[in-house]
């Protein structure tokens, strides 16, 4: 994405984990060009490990103007209602309040540096968000777990698919924000 503005601001809110029976979605807010973004306000431990460092960047929960989903299990969606009624997107739909209005997802652009790819891999409904920040062109996605993976994403319905949007996402991003993990730079041993 030559096109990606490079001015954002990205924040990882909380780092994501799996491990049965506890599981909690990587949160991360990105602001850009007077937008305030959250992605992916879901489960966590206790809501205020969402809410305090938000305090803590000096972002209270009515300064957030849009949402992003990354696809719809509740392990991404759950808290969503900690912010005001704001556009939330996701892979087929911008809804604020009651009013939904259709439009796929892939190209969106939020502002001129965040981006929605439509990455069917996890789930046929999955969203990447793509971040220009000044250092690198960050992917806010589930097509992986973590950095190790896992390569077979147990819920993928289509494996050719999630390898393919897997390469679409590694043609342009430099750090890649997963659903459970920590950030890392995708090289070699990358699943793919």
């Amino acid at each position: 994405m030559a096109d990606l503005s490079r001015t954002a601001r990205l924040d990882v809110l909380v780092e994501g984990y799996a491990r049965l029976p506890h599981v909690a979605g990587t949160v991360s807010l990105v602001r850009d060009a007077g937008r305030v973004v959250v992605v992916d306000p879901g489960m966590v431990a206790d809501r205020e490990l969402i809410l305090r460092p938000l305090r803590e960047l000096g972002v209270a929960p009515e300064d957030v103007t849009d949402v992003v989903l990354s696809h719809h299990h509740l392990d991404h969606t759950l808290n969503v209602a900690l912010f005001p009624v704001v556009p939330v997107h996701d892979f087929q739909s911008v809804i604020e309040g009651d009013l939904f209005t259709r439009r796929a997802a892939d190209g969106v652009e939020i502002t001129p540096s965040v981006r929605l790819l439509a990455t069917p891999g996890h789930t046929p409904q999955d969203v990447t968000t793509l971040v220009g920040t000044a250092d690198d062109v960050v992917a806010l996605t589930h097509l992986w777990w973590t950095g190790e993976g896992p390569a077979d994403d147990p819920y993928a319905p289509d494996r050719d698919e999630l390898r393919r949007q897997r390469e679409r996402v590694l043609e342009t991003a430099t750090l890649v924000v997963p659903g459970h993990g920590p950030a890392f730079r995708p090289g070699a041993g990358t699943p793919r």
